[in-house]
């Protein structure tokens, strides 16, 4: 029996879909956060400013994301 190793592109693999993972749950956080204001039937000055600080949360996720996909196709275009 031959014992599976893992090499550098397969640790490429990975290590980019943790941070997808991880980037899901930011955005997934973002939408609960947006979804909880409008329930409590905020003001708008008030869903403004939970907008405001949930917009650079949202587009790091997002970008988080991003990067690990891209870094899973590398992975597995050079593995």
């Amino acid at each position: 029996m031959e014992i599976a190793s893992l090499d550098i592109f397969d640790l490429i693999i990975w290590a980019g879909a943790g941070l997808s993972l991880l980037g899901l749950v930011g955005i997934v956080w973002c939408i609960l956060r947006v979804s909880r204001a409008k329930r409590k039937k905020a003001t708008d000055e008030e869903l403004r400013a939970v907008l405001k600080s949930v917009l650079p949360l949202n587009i790091g996720a997002l970008f988080l994301s991003v990067f690990g996909l891209m870094l899973v196709i590398v992975g597995i275009f050079l593995g």
